[in-house]
C-alpha cells in the first residue's frame, strides 16, 4: 500500500495541492482545486493507497475554511473506493 503523509507547514492551499499531487504522482493536467482533486482520486491514483493527515488542526489554523473543504474531499473520494483510506489524526485532532 502507497502511502501519502499530509504534514505541513501549508502556506496556502496551493501548496497542499502541490504536495499531494507530488506524493501520489498526480498527473500533469491536475489542476489544484477540490473538483481536480476529487477527479485524480476517483480515477487517475491507483490504488490501494493511504492518506495520512498528520496534524489537521494545524492546517486548519493556517489554511481555515480551505483545510475542512480538502478533507471533505478526501473522506467523500474515500467513501467511493475501497482501496482509498483516509486518517485524519493528531494530538489536536
Amino acid at each position: 500500500m502507497r502511502r501519502c503523509v499530509l504534514s505541513g507547514p501549508y502556506a496556502d492551499a496551493e501548496a497542499l495541492y502541490v504536495d499531494l499531487a507530488r506524493q501520489l504522482g498526480l498527473p500533469g493536467h491536475f489542476g489544484a482545486n477540490l473538483d481536480a482533486l476529487w477527479d485524480s482520486l476517483t480515477r487517475d491514483v491507483e490504488g490501494p493507497v493511504e492518506i495520512v493527515w498528520s496534524d489537521f488542526a494545524s492546517a486548519r489554523k493556517e489554511l481555515g475554511a480551505a483545510a475542512n473543504r480538502i478533507r471533505s474531499t478526501l473522506e467523500e473520494a474515500a467513501a467511493e473506493r475501497e482501496d482509498l483510506r483516509v486518517v485524519i489524526g493528531g494530538p489536536n485532532d
